[in-house]
């Protein structure tokens, strides 16, 4: 009997990649709860403040290096992961990380810690990330994008409501040393195991697009590689929106327990300030993206960044606990939903063929955000005693962006 080869070489249907692309986008996102316990660094700087002694700004340092570190690896590593895939990546990211961590256990000095945890920490998150977004997103039709680059990126904000509590439970039972080893040793076990489920799809694959034809979503515009896209004015409006956007939402993560801890009234533990921060930031990832999908990536951005003016100008008159917990959960609603937009977005501009260097080059922004974000709240506590400079200093920056997101178009437009 003859056997007709062709239809044996036929593409695969639709359906069974899609599939292949949610367990990608699930396996994402556990990588990045892993990858994301540095948002429980402030449990952690307060048992240094208590129990070593650090300065505000000290204790703040490594954390804000780490942004830094992170954000200038991205564009590396998704130039890596854009020529050898996202399983490489994935697992030096998690060892490297890994290793920060337990070299971090051998010193109580401030510098030592902020080139183990801040330096090399830092290298290994941008490293290990740059595998998760780009890998799932290629799964996808331009309808979809917000929805699945908000899943992966969730995976961030939810580790702090993992990590946070068994933060503090590991610090109560093994101190400080002890809590970095014990971190390590699990993110080393762990993350590279996960990253070799990654793949990027086969190709000449396109996905199908969504039965809902929505003209708010643009079709994804041609690819263009990282010089082509550092030539157009959009480029540097999106790093300056994520400067000024995320630098307010640092801040707070980088101090929630210290803030919470603010108040006389003491009705919460300020430890589950990281935790509420976490759980609101992992609820906007997903929400923002979903919402960008609907009404589109500009007129999210806009609502976004005013009503976080709005929200963080605001937490200067919160005098109670309470009060300052809602607004540190709308906080992190809302900065969470700018990290579901911000590949989305990306996509629709410059194409997904180049993603990983394209994301990553504009996510250095995020490490100039750390810096000002974290270091400036500090310093503001350190030489004001109080916060509320810094958050009216926050809310005039976030208005910039808002400004920022209504007149950016796509670069073909």
């Amino acid at each position: 009997m003859r056997i007709d080869h062709s239809q044996r070489k036929s593409t695969p249907p639709v359906p069974a990649s899609r599939n292949v692309g949610w367990l990608i986008t699930f396996t994402g996102s556990t990588i990045n709860v892993i990858l994301g316990s540095w948002y429980a660094w402030s449990v952690i700087s307060k048992a240094i403040a208590r129990d070593w002694g650090w300065s505000q700004a000290q204790c703040n340092l490594p954390f804000a290096v780490a942004t830094v570190s992170f954000s200038l690896t991205m564009i590396f590593a998704g130039r890596l992961q854009d020529k050898f895939g996202p399983r490489l990546v994935a697992i030096c990211g998690g060892t490297l990380l890994g290793s920060a961590m337990m070299l971090s256990s051998l010193s109580q000095d401030p510098w030592a810690i902020t080139m183990s945890y801040g330096v090399l920490g830092g290298l290994g998150i941008g490293v290990g990330y740059s595998g998760t977004v780009p890998s799932a997103l290629k799964w996808f039709p331009p309808e979809n994008k917000g929805l699945i680059s908000g899943i992966v990126v969730a995976g961030v904000g939810l580790a702090a409501v993992f990590m946070s509590p068994l933060t503090h439970y590991l610090l109560g039972v093994f101190g400080i040393p002890g809590t970095f080893r014990i971190m390590g040793i699990g993110t080393i076990a762990t993350v590279p195991l996960l990253g070799m489920m990654l793949r990027n799809p086969p190709e000449g694959y396109q996905a199908a697009a969504a039965s809902r034809a929505d003209p708010a979503i643009p079709a994804t515009h041609r690819d263009r590689d990282w010089p082509e896209m550092v030539r157009t004015p959009q480029f540097y409006a999106l790093w300056l929106m994520y400067v000024l956007s995320a630098a307010p939402g640092l801040m707070i993560i980088a101090n929630a327990v210290q803030l919470l801890s603010l108040p006389e009234e003491k009705i919460f533990d300020p430890v589950i300030a990281p935790m509420i921060v976490a759980a609101f930031s992992t609820c906007g990832r997903v929400f923002g993206g979903f919402i960008s999908d609907l009404i589109g990536r500009r007129r999210t951005l806009v609502a976004v960044f005013l009503l976080q003016a709005a929200n963080v100008g605001g937490l200067s008159l919160h005098g109670t606990q309470p009060a300052l917990m809602a607004g540190f959960a709308l906080a992190g609603l809302l900065y969470g939903s700018f990290f579901a937009l911000l590949p989305a977005v990306i996509t629709d501009f410059y194409g997904l063929k180049n993603l990983g260097v394209n994301y990553g080059l504009t996510a250095t922004a995020f490490g100039a955000a750390g810096l000002l974000g974290s270091l400036l709240g500090g310093y503001i506590k350190d030489l004001l005693r109080s916060y509320d400079p810094a958050y009216w200093i926050f809310a005039g920056m976030l208005a910039t962006a808002a400004l920022l997101a209504s007149v950016t178009r796509t670069p073909d437009d």
